[in-house]
């Protein structure tokens, strides 16, 4: 059964900096895409980003383009996201997801379990 674990989430004030890490397992990681979606208190899910099986292709939503970067490590099984000038309506659960397929076109098969990120002062 395919394993996605998420971490680092945590309390962040407004402007400061999380690197989320996704530990992946069961399944061979370096042949498919995968994306970070979250849901922020009492919303849908939202699509944050996703990359390609080889980590030269990745994608944003528009307003977490220049603030969010995401990368993988293939050796490791592990995927990131680095999230700076984090904002209040950046708070909500980070989820890691795999995509069935190697580009970002794919959909999403399997979801870890999320980890919470909340910007707050």
């Amino acid at each position: 059964e395919v394993q996605l674990v998420e971490s680092g989430g945590g309390l962040v004030q407004p402007g400061g900096s999380l690197r989320l890490s996704c530990a992946a397992s069961e399944f061979t990681f370096g042949v498919y895409a995968m994306s970070w979606v979250r849901q922020a208190p009492g919303k849908g899910l939202e699509w944050v980003s996703t990359i390609d099986w080889s980590g030269g292709y990745a994608y944003y939503a528009e307003s977490m383009k220049g603030r969010f970067t995401i990368s993988r490590d293939n050796a490791k099984n592990m995927l990131y996201l680095q999230s700076n000038s984090l904002k209040s309506e950046d708070t909500a659960v980070y989820y890691c997801a795999k995509k069935w397929g190697p580009e970002g076109l794919y959909g999403m098969d399997y979801w870890g379990k999320g980890t919470l990120v909340t910007v707050s002062s």
